[in-house]
């Protein structure tokens, strides 16, 4: 007996003493969590992944429908429309007119424009009632219609060429988040009108060269370039890389217009949207705010007109 259990003694100790097989590393793996849960929309299957997904399907095909619709060109309806665009000689390639309609016929403002788009050459286009209102998606015509093409814009450091090629200090206006094209048309006119250089826009949130911007500046835009930047922020940051002063336009700006001594030097003005104003990011690029002093009364100006007053006063100290 004793025999027996000092073998099997001898056995336990041998096999304490001896080598153990190892684990690999699975022990340790296994113990080592698996980290910080992933946010919900980020977890396969899960509904909140499903969401977020199905918003990015529809925000992508939201900017490719917005870039279909940049690259198609528009039309622009209605009689003064039209004759005012017209006069105004913006680019066309065509003129819808629909027949069989005898107040169409009659009208004067019809007959300029044929007369207009004759001396231009453009294309006379007769379509039927029906048709055309299929082309308008329904909208008032009012039985003409003028095709103009997608504008052709700048990029921002082409308007740094084109003041390198002028010889006098850059002046840039870049409009933030402006969403009313008669205001961008005005501008337009205004940078043109006091020897601005171009005009950036932002390529989301913000107007282009409508047909309604092209008749607003009153022939200024096929004169001076527009720009379209990705973001503004950035394009900011990139003027200031090549020496242009950014200046903000703000009814809470930090320095009154008229003490303000920087219009002479190279700089982009930057004007903010109708409401909101500048942006918090754009505000942060700028490396001054100016403010417009105004009546008590009046609760702000108009973008078009404050960013003309600034145009004004950077032309008057370059003079």
């Amino acid at each position: 007996m004793a025999g027996n259990s000092q073998r099997r003694g001898r056995t336990t100790g041998a096999h304490k003493k001896g080598a153990s097989g190892g684990t690999g590393g699975k022990n340790r793996r296994s113990l080592a969590g698996r980290g910080a849960t992933p946010p919900a929309e980020m977890r396969p299957g899960h509904p909140a992944q499903r969401r977020a997904q199905a918003d990015a399907r529809r925000r992508t095909e939201r900017d490719r429908s917005r870039q279909r619709a940049e690259e198609a060109p528009e039309l622009l309806l209605g009689r003064n429309p039209v004759v005012e665009a017209l006069r105004a000689e913006i680019p066309a390639t065509a003129l819808y007119v629909v027949t069989g309609d005898a107040r169409t016929a009659t009208d004067e403002r019809i007959t300029e424009a044929l007369h207009l788009a004759n001396d231009r050459g453009l294309p006379l286009l007769e379509v039927g009632k029906a048709e055309f209102d299929r082309m308008s998606n329904g909208a008032l015509h009012q039985g003409i219609g003028l095709q103009v093409p997608p504008y052709q814009y700048a990029h921002p450091d082409d308007l740094l060429d084109l003041a390198r090629d002028s010889g006098r200090p850059p002046l840039v206006v870049a409009m933030d988040g402006v969403t009313d094209p008669r205001n961008l048309g005005a501008v337009v006119r205004s940078a043109a009108a006091f020897d601005a250089h171009g005009v950036v826009v932002p390529q989301r949130r913000s107007v282009g060269m409508t047909a309604s911007a092209w008749r607003t500046s009153a022939g200024a835009a096929a004169r001076l370039p527009v720009a379209r930047a990705v973001n503004l922020a950035r394009a900011l940051a990139s003027y200031q890389d090549a020496g242009l002063m950014t200046v903000g336009l703000a009814g809470d700006g930090d320095v009154d217009l008229h003490d303000f001594d920087g219009f002479p030097d190279p700089l982009a003005l930057v004007v903010g949207a109708e409401g909101a104003g500048l942006s918090r990011l754009v505000r942060e690029r700028c490396d001054v705010v100016v403010r417009i002093p105004i009546a008590r009364d009046t609760e702000s100006l108009n973008v078009s007109v404050a960013a003309g007053i600034a145009l004004y006063a950077a032309a008057s100290a370059r003079r």
